[in-house]
């Protein structure tokens, strides 16, 4: 039998690109999932793909009400993956000294603060349970390997370099407890938040030297899937704190 079979799972940000590429892996692993997103249609669309083992609703995941509404639809929560994140340009993230207010903050509750909320819910039930549970967060390789002529998006560092020193903190925590936590660290793959380094020309020929693996190109969200199902399955019960880069080359070019 599947490890993962019979596990209940949410993924906050479950309805497109990685979130919902991972949530059609776990539904055919016979896990049940719970997914959110800011917007109705796209639980919706997921939904209608993911069969009767998928529940989902709409909510911003930078409020306290989304995570501790998911935890609520499960008996039991043995897993949280957090997807949920993505871009502030459009708020005025950028490069340091053309970062806005409303980038910043728009940013960090976006990227870090909806995840410090979500882990919070799932490590209260995990207590609460008194089994242990799993923990995966999403952040990126943009936390510790930066990339300044394309990718100057200072705010979406260090949210992402939050993520890691956060998780690290709480793996090492809540380890007695028997919770582990982990994240994931992509470098550019293929979403809507990417959508404009995938138009451009120029970033795509930087990209084929920049992530070399695979004959050089951007990511795509199954890429991530293994490493995902791997640490969120009991079959990395002795793995805690730890960041994986799935980044086709990235960190070492």
């Amino acid at each position: 039998m599947n490890s993962l079979s019979g596990h209940n799972i949410i993924i906050m940000g479950g309805t497109t690109g990685l979130g919902l590429s991972a949530a059609k892996k776990l539904v055919a692993l016979g896990a049940n999932i719970v997914i959110t997103s800011r917007h109705q249609a796209n639980v919706d669309a997921a939904l209608a793909q993911l069969g009767p083992q998928a529940k989902g609703f709409a909510a911003d995941a930078a409020t306290p009400d989304a995570a501790e509404h998911a935890v609520a639809m499960f008996e039991r929560l043995d897993a949280l993956y957090h997807v949920a994140g993505g871009s502030g340009r459009s708020k005025g993230d950028g490069a340091l000294h053309e970062l806005t207010d409303d980038g910043i903050d728009y940013t960090l509750d976006l990227n870090l603060k909806s995840v410090m909320l979500s882990n919070r819910a799932a490590v209260r039930q995990f207590m609460k349970q008194g089994v242990g549970g799993v923990i995966l967060n999403m952040a990126s390789v943009l936390g510790w390997s930066p990339s300044p002529q394309y990718f100057a998006s200072h705010a979406y560092a260090a949210a992402k370099a939050g993520i890691i020193g956060f998780s690290k903190s709480i793996a090492a925590y809540y380890a007695p407890h028997n919770i582990r936590v982990n994240v994931i660290a992509p470098a550019l793959v293929e979403t809507p938040m990417s959508k404009r380094a995938a138009e451009s020309d120029e970033i795509m020929t930087f990209i084929k030297t920049k992530q070399p693996l695979d004959g050089g190109r951007i990511g795509l969200a199954e890429d991530c899937d293994a490493a995902a199902l791997m640490l969120l399955s009991p079959d990395s019960k002795f793995i805690t704190g730890q960041v994986l880069a799935v980044d086709g080359g990235w960190t070492v070019s």
